[in-house]
């Protein structure tokens, strides 16, 4: 261990999954406030909304850590959702720290590096489960815990100022049917030891009793699934590799065959099979020959149970995927959960199938067809007994989330809790526990390709056009600015009713911009910017008069 200096200090700073369920960025620090080391664990993604028009992927910012990048000695890695790890290939080169992984996760981190170029530069030191890892000042053992895909871990992170347990994503699993349960003793070895800090998932905290074990959902798909008569497609999560091994086997039991539909699901399988997980299954059918197979033959295997647009189900439901169909007396089992923002989506998806004559199977109405991959109560009181820290810090989860859990800790007689906000600077030791600094923390959009600004002008400008409407003006001037022809003028997403017409809207329109450039006198005449401008004032002002709106006004100049 490291030798301890007066100045030194251990800081957790969060800068994302603190105030959100996803997006997890979670950032130690250690040594004097001017000349930290760092480590990173987990640097993930979260999905837009209707709130981003256009965006599907949203990154932290690391604008703070990136200025000190040079004094991070790695990024560490818990397992291989989305959440954790979505965001390392976009992000890593603003870092370019050493990664580290259990193979199961090393597997998908690597396909992600190779997709945009950077497998040979960023560098993945594979871990094995239970493994440990030195970094400076701290010395970092991986505690095998269960959660909703394979090798997912918490960290012990030990500092010449305390030790640290980051849950990252878990649940108490006795039967989990991949990989081992959690590793109970480990965590009871380090509450003997002593734990300064919890940083502790908080997905569950409403929720009372256990989360429910991956068995439970396998003995309640095999009778579901050998019960059904035509084609059956089921929707899970592709990163839940026991819920995909779960379904392969209710199939198999009930005579069918399985064929995977969605490149996720192509791709999980692969990283499970490279390390040795579902080895003793039947060849998958290629989607391409799975409709030569009788409809109870088969089971079709999907991504898109969260609704997504381009995903393989959505396809399904639209009628516009290549190779599958499903229609009247096949079924659909969803053996996920609806995640929050995504209703929507899924009602759409699922009245789609209804309409196509789709028998729908959903937890709402066969419970046991899935469970979640996160702690109820009686999991996290069982998990503060064995570890028994001074210290809660809440994470994954949004505020009130974390304050619930907070209070949770205190009523199970942790000391102190914090629970800081991504971008607070909590000081674990020495003295209490505080947040004591404030450092930027946001957002950053995958917009088109692109990585783009939280708040740049693309994304305010459609979500404007897209409450407000869109108006394109165009007028030719001669060289004395006299109209030659025009203003023209069309409306995109603006309305209209028996009283007014589009075109009597349209010419109302017209005549403010004819007044607008007749208003205009001398040397203003000549400016085409000076012309556009007061075209545009002019359109929003009778814009406003006749819908109450003001939209997005575009004004085109030509000259002859």
């Amino acid at each position: 261990m490291a030798k301890r200096n007066a100045q030194d200090e251990l800081v957790f700073l969060p800068l994302g999954g603190s105030n959100e369920i996803g997006m997890n960025f979670n950032l130690y620090g250690y040594g004097p406030p001017h000349d930290r080391q760092w480590i990173v664990v987990d640097l993930g993604i979260t999905f837009g909304d209707q709130t981003t028009p256009g965006v599907e992927v949203i990154l932290p910012d690391p604008t703070f850590i990136e200025a000190h990048a040079h004094r991070i000695l790695g990024i560490v890695l818990t397992h291989a959702h989305e959440d954790h790890i979505g965001a390392v290939s976009r992000l890593w080169p603003r870092m370019k720290a050493p990664l580290y992984a259990t193979p199961f996760t090393a597997f998908i981190l690597r396909e992600k590096l190779r997709e945009e170029g950077l497998l040979e530069e960023a560098h993945i030191t594979e871990i094995p489960l239970g493994g440990k890892i030195k970094l400076g000042p701290f010395e970092l053992d991986l505690i095998t815990l269960t959660h909703s895909i394979p090798e997912p871990n918490g960290i012990a992170i030990r500092t010449p100022l305390g030790t640290i347990l980051h849950t990252g994503d878990w649940k108490i699993d006795p039967d989990p049917l991949l990989g081992p349960p959690t590793d109970s003793d480990a965590i009871r070895r380090l509450g003997d030891e002593g734990i300064l800090a919890m940083v502790c998932d908080s997905t569950n905290v409403f929720v009372d009793g256990h989360a429910g074990s991956e068995s439970d959902v396998r003995d309640a798909l095999i009778p579901l699934i050998g019960g059904l008569k035509g084609k059956v497609a089921v929707a899970c999560f592709a990163s839940n590799v026991a819920r995909m091994d779960s379904v392969i086997r209710a199939a198999e039991a009930a005579g069918r065959r399985v064929a995977l539909v969605g490149r996720s699901m192509h791709r999980m399988a692969a990283a499970a099979k490279s390390v040795g997980l579902m080895a003793d299954i039947k060849a998958f059918i290629p989607d391409t020959e799975a409709k030569q197979f009788p409809g109870n033959k088969i089971l079709y295997l999907c991504t898109g149970s969260q609704g997504e647009a381009r995903a393989a189900l959505s396809r399904i439901a639209e009628g516009s995927h290549p190779h599958v169909s499903l229609g009247q007396g096949d079924a659909c089992i969803f053996s996920s959960r609806v995640i929050p923002g995504n209703d929507i989506p899924i009602r759409t998806l699922q009245n789609k199938l209804a309409d196509r004559g789709v028998r729908l199977y959903t937890e709402r109405d066969h419970p046991g067809i899935h469970v979640s991959g996160h702690p109820c109560r009686d999991e996290l009181a069982q998990m503060y007994a064995w570890a028994r820290p001074q210290i809660a810090v809440p994470t994954h989860g949004e505020r009130r989330h974390l304050l619930e859990h907070a209070a949770f800790a205190r009523d199970l007689q942790v000391p102190q809790q914090v629970t800081p906000r991504n971008g607070d600077m909590v000081r674990l030791a020495p003295g209490r526990a505080e947040i004591i600094e404030e450092v930027p923390a946001g957002r950053l959009y995958v917009d088109g390709g692109m990585v783009t600004p939280e708040n740049g002008d693309a994304l305010r400008e459609r979500r404007h056009a897209a409450f407000n409407g869109v108006i394109a003006v165009s007028v030719v001037l001669d060289g004395r600015g006299q109209i030659v022809s025009g203003p023209q003028v069309r409306t995109l997403g603006l309305p209209n009713d028996a009283d007014n017409s589009v075109d009597d809207v349209l010419d109302d329109l017209a005549d403010e911009a004819e007044e607008a450039v007749k208003r205009m006198k001398g040397a203003n005449r000549d400016d085409d910017e000076a012309i556009e401008t007061a075209i545009s004032r002019s359109i929003k002002k009778a814009s406003q008069r006749i819908w109450g709106r003001r939209p997005v006004v575009e004004t085109t100049v030509l000259r002859i």
